[in-house]
Order: structure tokens, then sequence, then C-alpha cells
């Protein structure tokens, strides 16, 4: 094939800018042109290869492999869309010899996905021969339509942090980069189901459902040759610390380049960005959530058990936890194995949680199935629906014996959240998974000042109300735990214990002002996904009664100012200079390397390293020149050494075509 026809072919299936060593097509899409020798069209299917045959009318299938489908090669009719085809539609003048054809060549909208290869067989009277013509990817088609951001962006936001202070970090998907989508196409061929049983999986490769489970597994380690290897213990040495990674193609490459070792490390928003670049690569519409509040039901029952002493302190005698947040994918596709109306957004999680008919992975569960609590659909919906809809019951305890039960219905799945298609925004699509639940009031709350920044001190209010006739003599006891976003908290680092006495049926609630110093929290709470589990108990001196309230929070770090010098004339192939600024709000001087990357604008990270005194800003220039226009996305990182901290920042920019 010609290269004007091989781009030609690839512009209008829309995988212009995917990087392979072949042709990359997508199924039921418009069908693609070859101009070829007369002869016997054969397309071998798989690496190995598997093949699948395109032949005339009167010749024999000729297979080495599981499967094998015969097109005839027709003259006459038309290309389709439900079966392979492959139609004669003229021949084309060759004056170095024979006159050459133009065969149009169809899949069908349900054809298996994968790399395919393509022979001539020439027949003569007295001899065959077959000719190498080439290999071409299938991929899958999400464009019934129009455009679709969900497969074609490789640009986007991760939402971390919690629902007061939602945190948001730039990711590259990168499934436009060099050699990804040839390392995702060997995604399939490592997996198990590949290597168990191969004609079986290139057959079921024609389901986007069974895709989804497949690649769920193999992001994650734990059962296979998967490419992340999870770490949540806060020491990353002979790895790479989660919050560093900023692209997919960085760790994908890693992966391949190890013979399929795993990379190390990673943690949800890795497992479900790297989830995301795979199935937006293979043609399956996806989006990156975060479930802000995220329950970890351990034994099925939809119930989270808190247990905290009389001090607030809060205890670890639970499996389940509430992780601050959790990040998955949901892939939109169709959903044959179940009823009627479960098609669109499906819940898929790679992040090794709990095992799925024996493998660690989850999904795809439809999201309209966990609004409806249909816990009996496949895949997984229980678990999802405890996820954003489990009830909290909260204990406070004393040697064991239980003083107080609350039962909150409100706190999981606080915020459900994803980028804005078009925008470097969040939406918000929590009434896509729940119903709202109705609490009663409580008598005490905690009240964050204003979201806390690493450098300042942490404000908040206590407010109390006493909703009875006669006065009340109450004690106090507030404590602040550190705690890392997907576990119990551990040890108290501030807490205050005092006496209250507030009078009957107050007109106005009792409002108690505290401040925790940077001092205090700085050493223990600056990397990025720790967080602060802060807890009051209001304990009423005569009647013994306790109240809880409780509050999960993050503490931001500042981020980086990125500026372009001509913003608004970014043309592709022209240089141009990007400046990253940072002022450092610690009163000590700070060291660490500033990475800066960009999909399409750098062919690598720059580098640098850097040493800042106290309140001093810092101002880096950065050479750059497009390669691709459209919408880009330079980021930034700056790594400190002490106090350990990640800050990081993004910018999104336009180029244009030149």
């Amino acid at each position: 094939m010609d290269g004007k026809l091989y781009v030609q072919n690839q512009t209008r299936h829309k995988t212009d800018g995917l990087s392979s060593s072949t042709l990359v097509l997508r199924r039921g899409q418009i069908p693609i042109k070859l101009i070829t020798l007369w002869g016997k069209l054969i397309v071998f299917y798989s690496q190995n290869p598997i093949f699948m045959l395109c032949s005339d009318t009167h010749s024999s299938l000729l297979t080495t492999g599981p499967i094998a489908v015969e097109v005839p090669v027709s003259r006459f009719g038309q290309p389709s869309l439900t079966q392979w085809t492959a139609v004669l539609e003229r021949s084309v003048p060759n004056p170095t010899g024979p006159r050459a054809l133009s065969v149009t060549l169809s899949s069908p909208a349900t054809a298996s996905i994968g790399v395919y290869t393509l022979q001539l067989r020439v027949e003569a009277r007295l001899s065959v021969k077959t000719h190498l013509l080439g290999q071409f990817t299938l991929l899958c088609n999400p464009w019934c339509q129009g455009e679709n951001e969900y497969v074609r962006s490789d640009i986007g936001l991760l939402f971390k942090g919690s629902p007061g202070n939602v945190v948001s970090r730039p990711w590259t998907f990168d499934q436009f980069e060099k050699g990804i989508l040839d390392i995702c196409m060997k995604l399939l061929q490592v997996s198990p189901q590949y290597q168990a049983d191969m004609g079986k999986d290139l057959l079921n490769r024609s389901n986007p459902v069974y895709i989804g489970r497949v690649i769920s597994a193999m992001v994650n380690c734990n059962d296979d040759k998967g490419v992340l290897m999870g770490n949540w213990s806060g020491d990353y040495s002979g790895g790479v610390n989660p919050s560093q990674w900023s692209g997919s193609a960085d760790i994908l490459r890693k992966w391949a380049a190890t013979q399929f070792s795993p990379v190390k490390y990673g943690q949800c928003w890795v497992f479900a960005a790297v989830m995301c670049t795979v199935m937006r690569a293979l043609g399956i519409p996806t989006r990156v959530i975060t479930n802000f509040s995220s329950a970890h039901d351990t034994n099925g029952n939809m119930v989270i058990e808190e247990y905290y002493n009389e001090m607030g302190e809060k205890l670890s005698f639970s499996r389940d936890s509430i992780w601050n947040f959790h990040v998955w994918v949901e892939s939109w596709m169709k959903r044959p194995d179940l009823s009627r109306g479960y098609d669109g957004w499906q819940v898929l999680d790679p992040t090794p949680q709990e095992r799925s008919e024996g493998m660690f992975r989850c999904g795809p569960a439809a999201v309209k199935a966990v609004y409806e609590q249909k816990v009996d659909a496949q895949y997984d919906v229980p678990f999802v629906y405890a996820e954003v809809n489990a009830d909290v019951r909260v204990m406070i305890v004393r040697d064991r014996t239980v003083l107080s039960t609350s039962v909150d219905k409100r706190r999981v799945g606080a915020l459900i959240s994803t980028k804005r298609p078009g925008s470097m925004s969040m939406q918000d699509v929590t009434s896509e998974y729940k119903t709202e639940k109705v609490s009663k009031g409580t008598a005490v709350s905690l009240q964050l000042l204003k979201p806390p920044v690493v450098g300042e001190n942490i404000s908040f209010n206590v407010i109390i109300t006493n909703n009875e006739a006669a006065q009340k003599l109450l004690k106090k006891h507030v404590n602040a735990q550190n705690k890392e976003y997907n576990r119990n908290p551990t040890g108290t680092f501030w807490e205050a214990h005092d006496d209250v006495k507030i009078g009957p049926k107050e007109s106005k609630t009792v409002t108690i002002k505290h401040e925790i110093s940077f001092k205090e929290y700085m050493l223990k709470e600056t990397a990025e996904d720790s967080l602060v589990n802060l807890a009051v108990v209001i304990e009423d001196v005569k009647s013994q009664e306790r109240v809880l309230a409780s509050e999960e929070f993050n503490i931001s770090t500042p981020s980086l100012d990125i500026q372009i010098q001509n913003e608004v004339s970014v043309i592709i192939n022209a240089p141009q200079v990007a400046t990253v600024s940072f002022t450092n709000p610690f009163n000590v001087a700070v060291s660490g390397e500033l990475s800066v990357s960009g999909s399409g604008l750098l062919e690598k990270k720059n580098l640098a390293l850097l040493t800042i005194q106290p309140r001093e800003t810092i101002k880096k220039p950065v050479n750059f020149t497009p390669r691709m226009a459209g919408a880009r996305m330079l980021s930034a990182n700056l790594v400190l050494e002490n106090p350990p901290t990640i800050m990081h920042g993004f910018k999104t920019i336009n180029v244009q075509a030149s």
C-alpha cells in the first residue's frame, strides 16, 4: 500500500496520530482500499500468526491457527459492515508490469481486535506463490455519532484530596506516543487468557466486556505479568513514588523494555490512568472517575464500622476502611449479557483490592445497576455499590465496650467526579451513582475555616448546639491524627481537651475556634497524599451521653505556575518558551528536582536540580517545539527532599497548524 493510501485510510478511520508499526484501522468503519496485483488476498490474525483468510470464491481455506474466516473477493457487490467483505473495484494501470487491482476490504463491527497480516497468494497453472503485503491493527470503533473526547484526547486531570478540598493533578495518557499502541496490543498477548487458550481469547476479543476484564487484571501484577506493582507502605525504594508519575508512556515503555516485569510503583490513580490509556488506545471510550470518601467493605454487608475512644482518637478495630478518595475508570460499552437498559458507562477498577472470579480485577459494573442497587448484575456490582453508598456505623468505646452508636448515611460517596469534556474543570457525576439519603442532625460539627495549605496554620471551629431545655456541662475532646488516603489513621499528633457550659436551647450555637500550627504538622503531613483525621467527642457530664463529629481533609501543596511567552500564537514546529515559577513557602531553604514534560511538545522530560531559599521565587525557562496540533498540556513536577513534598502545575496550550 502506498504512503498516500496509508494516510488516507488512517484519516478516514480516525486513527491518525496513533503511532504503530502497522496501519491502524477501526472495525465496522468505512472500508479500506488496497492496491494489489491479482491473486488471493489473505488476512492472517495475530502476531504468531493465527490466520484469517480472505480469498476469491474458488480458493480453498488456508489456515495454520485456531481461527479463520474465509472472505471471498467479489467482482460485484457492495462492502458490508456486518461481515468481512472484499470487493474488486477496478483495474489500475501499471506501466512497468501487470495491471494492478483496487480492492475494498471491510470488517464487521463485531470483529475481534488485534493485529492482522495481509498476504497475497498468486496462483498459476503449475504453481502457487504467497507474498507478504503488510500488517494492520484493528481497534474498537466508538464513532457512531461525532467525535469522541474519551478516545481521542490524550490529556486530562485526575482528582484527589477530600470533598472539601479537591486537588487536580495533570496526566498525559500518551496513547499517541511512539510505540504505545503496539505495547497495548502486547499487553493482550501477555495476558493469562491468551496464554491459556489463544483461540478462545482471540474470539472473545470481539466483546468489550471481555476486553475490559482482561485489561483490569493486566494493569496490576498480582495474578500475571501485569504492568504495575502497588505500594501503599510509604517506602518506595527500588522504584518511583506513585505521586511522581505524570503520564502513562513512561510506565508502559518501562514495562515493555523489562520483558513485562512490573513497574514500581502504583496507587489507585496511577492504575486507573494507565488503564484509561490502554482502553482509549484500543478504541473503547473511557474516562477516569474519583470517588471521594470511598468505602472498602471487606465482609460484604455494605456497612462500614468505625470505632473511636472517648478522647476522639480513631481505633483500628475493623478491617473495613474509608479511603479519602479512590480512583477507577468508566468505559462506555453495550451489555448484551444483562437485561435491557444497562448499556452505557461501566465501572472498571484495576487497583488490586478484592478478587473477581479468582483474579484481582473489578467490573465492568453498569453504573445504572449500581444506582438501582441491582446487586445480582455482573460484574462486582455489590462491591462498587458499597464503595459509593455504604452506611457508616460509628461507635464510641471504652475497653471494647460500646458507649454510643450512630449511623451516617451521607459520608460515603460524598462526591463522585471526572474531568468535564472540552474543559480542564471538574464534572460532578454523583447523581449517576446514587440518590440523596436523609440523615438526622447532630449536636456537634466541625468546620474548616479555609482549605489547609502547606506553610499555613490549620484553622477550624467546633460548633455545639444544645437542643434541650436544661443547661448542660460538657466535656470536649478534639483529636488530630495522621492518615494516608487508603487506610485508617495512625498516631495522634495534636489534641485539645476542655469543659464547656452551654445554656438551654440556645438560639445561637457555641462556636469554639482552634488552630493547629504549621510547626505541629509540617514534618508529618507534607507528603502529597497524607491527610488529617480530625474528630471531636462531646460528653454530657450528667447523662454520660456522647456524640462525635469527624472530618478528614488533605493539606494542599502550593502549585507551580507555568506561563507561555506567546500563548496566543503557538504554532506547530515553531520554537516556544515556557516559564515555570515557584515561591518557597517554608522558613528554610529547600532543594529538589524539577521535571517538565508534555506529549507532543517535548521529545523528552526537561530536568533541573534546584535549591530555593526561604520565600524566594524561582523562574525556570523551558524551550519546546510543538510536534502535534490541537489541545496539548505542559506539566511540571517539583520533588522536594526535605520536607518530602511534591508540587505540581500544568498549562493547556492550543497548538495551531502551520
